[in-house]
Formats: C-alpha cells, structure tokens, sequence
C-alpha cells in the first residue's frame, strides 16, 4: 500500500506541475483559495469515484454548509438566505475559479448574526418564564423554516432559551425536594421559593450560553469557519471525505497510532483557563507526580527560553501546540495548583501511549473450560514506522498469552471497532488462516488488487468467535467478512455491521506546493478505494451480516453507513479462489443452538424492548413548555424506564481474570488495575459475551463429537 501511496503523490504533484496556477498560487496571498485550489484538484483527480462540480453538486455544498453553520437556525434571518440563495447553483463555479466570495458573505453574516444573539438570549433571560403557560417546542430543527423579523428569531430564541431552563428548573426543584437535612436541628431547613428555583434556572441558562460563547464562539478563528465550509465540499463525495486541518491531522495520527509525544495529560478550556482534565496512566505527568486532576496551566516556558508565554485566554490548540513537543526535551509549566497555590513544575516530555486504544486479553472459565478473550478497540497502526506498535503484533502477542494459560476457545470483540489500517486487517486474519487471500481493492480505471496473507503459519486454529455491532466498521468488517467467508469463525452481533466498504488515503497538502509562505495547509483525507470480500460482495452499505443476531440498544437506530449523506453505492466483482477452513467444528449446528437459546433469554427480549422504546423516544420531537405537563411526560418516561433497569442488573457467573504479565504490571501501576477491574465487571454483566462464550463452548463440543464420528467411519 505504500508504494501506491507514494503513486499517488507523484501523479498529484505532476498533476500540479502541469497546471498553469502554480506561480499564480506564489503570487496569490490567500490561503483560503491555495486550499480551495489544491483540495479541488485532489477530489477532481485522484476520488475514487468524482464527481461533476454542477449545479446539483453545488446546491448539496449550499444546503451542507448552511445547515452546519446554523443547525438549529436561530441566527439567519430569511432575508439572509434569500440573499445567499444566489450563490446555491454558483459554488461550483466559485470552486473552478477558486473564488470564496460565497464563505465570505456568508461568514461575516454568521459573526453578525452570533454577535446578535448575545443581546438576544441576554434579554430574554433578563426576564421570568411563565411556565404556567400552555405552550411546546418542537426540536426538528431540521424541518424548520428561518423566521422573517428579528422580533420572531428572539421568539425562538424565548423558547429554546425556555426548554433549556426548564430542565434546570425541574432538576433545583427535585433537588429541594429531596434535600430535607438541616444544617441546624434546632433551626428548620428554609425552601427557597419557586421564583428563587426559577431565577437560580435562569441564571444557570445564561451562565453555559456565556460559557458557549467564551470557549466556542469566541475561540474561532476564521481558519475554523473555512474549514467548515471546506468539508461542506468535500463530503459532498462522501462521508469519509474530509478535510484535516493542522491540528484535525494531529489528533488523527494520534488517534491511529495510539500515542503522541508530550506531558501526557488531557487538557480542557474552561473559561479563559486551560485545566488539566485527566492524567494519563504511565505517561510524564503521571510519573512526575507534581500534576493533579483540576490544575490549571498559567503559563508554559520551553527549555532552552528565559520567558514564559501565559496562555491565560489563549486558544486550546495554540496552548496545547506550547505544550506538546519532542521526546526528550523539557517543558516549564506554571500551575495554579488545586489548593490554589502557584509553582513552576518541570517535565520532561516522553511518548505517551494512550492505553485504551491498544487490545487488551483476559480469561475466563466455562464448563471446566479457559477460554480467552481479546478486546480490539481499533486497528492501530504506526505510519513512520509499521514495525513499531502495531494492533497486528499485539494481538499475536495476545494470542500467544492466552496459549499459555491453556484457552481452548477465542472471543475477539469488534464492538464499536470504527476501522483502521488496511494491512494490520491482512496480519490479523493471517492468525486465524494458513495463507490464502483476505481483500479484494479496487481503484477508480485500474486491476483489482488481491490482498493476501502468504504466511502458511496458523497461530491460533482453535474455536474462534467474532463480536460486532452496528458501530464494527471499515476494517473490523473486512476481518469479520474473511473470517466468516472462510467459514473460520462465527460472527455474532447486529444485524449487520456499519457498512463502510471505502479506503481513504490521507495526502499531506504541504508535499503538494513548492515554496508555499502560508503555513501549515493541513491533509485530505480522501476515498480512494473500496473493498470487496473475497467472495465479491461489497460490504459498502450492506455490511457483514451475523451468523447469530443479536438485538442491541441500535437495533432501531438509523447509525449506518446507509443513512448518512453521499454514500457511495453496493456493488459486486467477481470472487477469487479460495478453500473454506477444513476442520471438525460444526457450525450450523452451533448457529442452530444459539438462535434457539436466544429465543428464550429475557434479557434479550428486555433489551430488545428497550431499543424499540429509544426509537420511539427519538421519534417524538415536542417538549411541553407548561411545567406541570413537563412534568407529568418526565415521570412518565421515568416509570417506563424502570422497567429496562433489569438490563443493568444483569449479572452472569463469569469470573474474567487477567493475564500473569498484566498482574506484576498491577504492582507499580494501580491505575491499570483499577481499569482492568471494571473492563472484567462489565464483562461478567454481559449478556453478548454470556453467549460468545455459550457459542464457543458448542463449537468445542460439536468439533468434539464431529472428530469422533469421523474417526469412527474412517476405521470402519
């Protein structure tokens, strides 16, 4: 895959050097139309499946934007999108001319209009609600129309500023209620009136719009708001199109890496102060033992500065840019500490290895029986270096630790497992198989490619099961589809899975201009490929369909690949040879045995209940406004909630424990354990790992009796 990257490089930059704009985009100062430049060409040119910029495109990116900017339109007047409507059949145009003039008039109305707002909410709140009155919102926004008049746009404003103050006014008068201790026995407790409740709401309401505004609001920057509308365009192509801004691209390899190089803490704004919200397991930070949970940063000095830079009021990203840095090298940080104390604290930046994105094992006993269990939230990878960390080597190493303490069947969860690396997929069914083809890739005019596994050693070819949901997408479904393709393992979950039949390739926009003086511009991640399984069949759309299915709390959920905007559409190829796995294990059988046990597990039927009563709850869009009604559907929804609070209870008598290295691990790091703890609670109250390890311990069964009959014939 790297060598067809770096393919792609060569074709993008020849392309540009074809291109007469490229002294035009040296001669032009405007980042915004360098991007716009170099971002159309890139979709244009190397999109799996481009598109034509018309004038359908363009009312698509008109719509996405508008709706992205003012969702709940509460800012735009009509007059203002009267206005812009002009440009709803020209943003193509403007993107071939490279011309911004469309986020331009759009962006300064939005400021605007925000700055109006804040008089808006302001004087609302400036007076009481009368929730004596008979009045409701609906929250369908998107079936909204925008009003004419700045008298009905702070009408709307009256009543979203109303629904949001009448949960805090429901919540002080609960709270009232249920508070009956006096501080004094001999002096009673006083109530505060419904008018102090109401006022106290009020002023909880216009405390987060001000929040909203200081940390959101007034921490963009234009750059922000372009990128907004950069990505309207983008996703125009599809949902997995999108543009990375400098800091977006970061927090991406980040996420796909499962490290960065820092202090190792999570930082949050909060007013005009950068508070540290979490300090990472293992990390700087955490071994310093200087930095605490609720710590605010004042000021940061680097190593090698005399100066230090406050960052009071600066923002997050530009803070955490001060913060971050290379391993190795030093980072003076002065701390208001939570005691209210100030010191300057040292620390040496290190890499930091967010432990919760890496898989992780355990075991559990079933029938006389150890089975392990492997949790795989994402298929991390390095992209510097793929010998380094990687999700494929970890859960070979894994593998081999379960082996070792004798399981004799495998779970690999995939729930909620968005995707990630191609090639970490290829490794891990390679675990599973003694070599064959794993992926099918097509690229826009060009052959398929067969990804295959050539290593002929199996590591694990014991019982093995899959669980997925609607939430296992992109690689988590190549792997599933292979394994089930194969007949190699039972897939138990959703319905289906997520349905994302796509590979993007991000592509540096800095390697695609010469002597640019703007800055960073960021990456594309772009669509460049879909996948097929190796029986032909896409998975865009339709997903891999379980073997066992499993109602969930999504089950009535529109979350899929098929309801969000401009998939691209389910196609087939044709298949490639392959040899389904040749062993004694029985699956329809098995398949059979679970179906028929479901049937008659409550806690199914409940949760399935539940997700049909979520959907129902989703559905209905109209709040009352009138307090006692409020009221009345709230202890409704509450009563009807009860009857799912069994699902919670749940409680299996499954003992999960964890590995021999994980327990001398436990001895210096009681952060670890303590979260290995409560992953091993919530496995033991899980009804989908209840019947993973139900279908595990049939397959061994199954594959037990088929080996005796087999044997038995053969000696006959």
């Amino acid at each position: 895959m790297k060598r067809k990257y770096n393919v792609l490089m060569l074709v993008l930059l020849l392309a540009f050097g074809s291109c007469s704009f490229t002294t035009k985009v040296n001669n032009d100062p405007d980042k915004d139309k360098l991007l716009v430049q170099i971002i159309t060409l890139a979709l244009e040119q190397l999109h799996f499946q481009p598109k034509d910029f018309n004038d359908d495109f363009s009312k698509d990116v008109y719509k996405t934007y508008l709706d992205r900017i003012d969702p709940l339109k509460r800012f735009f007047l009509k007059s203002d999108i009267e206005e812009f409507a002009e440009y709803e059949t020209l943003i193509d145009d403007q993107l071939r001319d490279y011309d911004v003039t469309f986020f331009n008039i759009t962006n300064e109305r939005l400021l605007q209009r925000m700055a109006e707002a804040q008089n808006y909410y302001r004087e609302v709140l400036e007076e009481p609600f009368d929730f004596d009155k008979k009045e409701s919102i609906n929250t369908d926004y998107e079936n909204h129309t925008y009003v004419k008049s700045r008298k009905k746009l702070k009408e709307r404003w009256r009543k979203l500023l109303k629904f949001s103050t009448i949960s805090n006014y429901d919540e002080l008068i609960t709270a009232q209620e249920n508070d009956t201790v006096a501080i004094n026995s001999d002096v009673p407790k006083i109530k505060k009136t419904l008018e102090e409740l109401e006022a106290e709401a009020r002023g909880e309401t216009l405390k987060n719009l001000d929040v909203y505004y200081t940390d959101y609001i007034e921490d963009m920057q234009r750059k922000d708001w372009f990128s907004m509308y950069v990505n309207a365009v983008v996703e125009g192509f599809d949902p997995h199109t999108s543009y990375l801004a400098p800091t977006d691209k970061d927090r991406f390899d980040q996420q796909m890496s499962g490290k960065l190089e820092g202090i190792g803490a999570r930082l949050q704004k909060r007013m005009d102060y950068t508070k540290i919200v979490e300090v990472i397991s293992g990390g700087p930070a955490w071994r310093s033992q200087k930095l605490e949970v609720g710590d605010i940063i004042l000021k940061v000095r680097q190593q090698l500065e005399e100066n230090a830079v406050s960052i009071v009021g600066m923002r997050i990203d530009d803070a955490i840019k001060l913060i971050k840095g290379p391993k190795g090298t030093k980072v003076v940080l002065t701390i208001k500490k939570v005691d209210g104390s100030v010191k300057d604290i040292t620390i040496t930046r290190d890499l930091v290895e967010l432990e919760e994105t890496y898989a992780k094992s355990t075991t559990v006993n079933k029938n006389n029986k150890k089975y392990g269990l492997i949790n795989l939230p994402k298929f991390y990878i390095d992209f510097e270096d793929y010998d380094k960390r990687n999700a494929a080597s970890d859960i070979r190493q894994e593998i081999e630790r379960l082996k070792d303490q004798g399981i004799e069947g495998l779970v690999l969860d995939l729930r909620n497992n968005g995707g990630g690396s191609l090639k970490t997929v290829v490794d891990i069914a390679g675990l599973f198989i003694k070599d064959g083809p794993i992926v099918q890739v097509r690229s826009t005019n060009q052959p398929k490619e067969i990804l295959e596994d050539e290593d002929k050693s199996i590591v694990w070819d014991g019982p093995l099961v899959i669980m997925v949901n609607e939430l296992s997408a992109s690689a988590s479904e190549i792997l599933a589809a292979a394994m089930q393709d194969y007949k190699r393992a039972i897939i138990i979950g959703s319905k289906q899975t997520y349905g994302k039949g796509t590979v993007q390739n991000i592509l540096d926009l800095n390697r695609m201009v010469r002597n640019s003086s703007h800055g960073d511009l960021g990456a594309i991640k772009i669509t460049r490929q879909k996948f097929y399984r190796i029986n032909g069949g896409s998975t865009q759309l339709e997903g891999v369909k379980s073997d066992v299915v499993v109602p969930d709390r999504y089950s009535f959920v529109d979350i899929g690949e098929r309801d969000q905007d401009n998939p691209l559409e389910w196609d087939k190829i044709d298949a490639v040879e392959y040899d389904q796995w040749n062993s004694y294990f029985d699956y329809e059988t098995t398949i059979s045995n679970s179906k028929a046990r479901m049937e008659n597990n409550f806690q199914l039927k409940l949760i399935e209940e539940n997700a049909e009563w979520i959907k129902t709850q989703m559905d209905d869009n109209t709040y009352s406004l009138n307090y006692k009604t409020y009221k009345a559907e709230q202890n409704e929804d509450e009563e009807q909630a009860k009857e799912f609070e069994l699902i919670n209870e749940y409680q299996t008598a499954l003992i999960f424990n964890s590995l021999p290295y994980e327990k001398e691990l436990f001895k210096k790091d009681t952060i670890l354990k303590e979260k290995r703890v409560r992953w091993h609670e919530n496995l033991s109250k899980d009804v989908y790992v209840e019947e993973a390890l139900n279908v595990l311990d049939d397959l061994k069964m199954t594959y037990e009796i088929k080996k005796v009959a087999t044997v038995k014939r053969i000696k006959k």
